[in-house]
């Protein structure tokens, strides 16, 4: 049995989301991007500062839950006022992967985002990344690419993704 909580900015979800973020991050990027740049985006990314900031500032976290066990999690934001959201993050522990929740989740956050008033949103992802092929059977397409450098000497090589709605 799954459910979703709307995250808040509170110390528990806080560090339910790095906890997940831990296990998840390292496992979809260490055959991408090398361990020091893992390094370097796990703290620029799911710092408890930085993950405060984005709640704060509206960015919103929906985690799934699995059987009450924190089992992965989304967030989306508005990227404009013309309708467009972007779908920041979507990670699941590996051994949920492959049953249907990853889906469920894209799903769920789409759902999220129409509710906000969502006409469109757009996602990053690595090119070599193997959930390039899971957003396209979800209905995105890319858009564009693009090498965005994120500091430390590191760049971000991804495709941009796009679904109207």
């Amino acid at each position: 049995m799954t459910r979703y909580i709307k995250m808040t900015p509170d110390e528990k979800d806080i560090l339910s989301i790095r906890n997940l973020a831990r296990v998840t991050f390292p496992a979809t990027y260490s055959s991408i991007i090398t361990a020091e740049q893992i390094d370097f985006m796990m703290d620029m990314m799911y710092s408890e500062t930085v993950l405060r900031s984005e709640l704060e500032e509206g960015v919103t976290y929906l985690m799934l839950l699995a059987d009450e066990t924190p089992a992965g999690f989304v967030s989306f934001g508005k990227q404009d006022d013309k309708g467009l959201f972007h779908l920041h993050k979507i990670y699941l522990l590996p051994e949920y992967q492959g049953l249907g929740y990853g889906r469920e989740m894209f799903l769920k956050a789409e759902q999220a985002m129409r509710a906000q008033g969502a006409r469109a949103f757009e996602l990053n992802v690595n090119r070599h990344n193997k959930a390039l092929d899971f957003y396209k059977k979800m209905g995105m397409g890319i858009d564009r690419s693009g090498d965005f450098d994120i500091g430390g000497g590191f760049y971000m090589n991804d495709f941009i993704m796009r679904k109207e709605l």
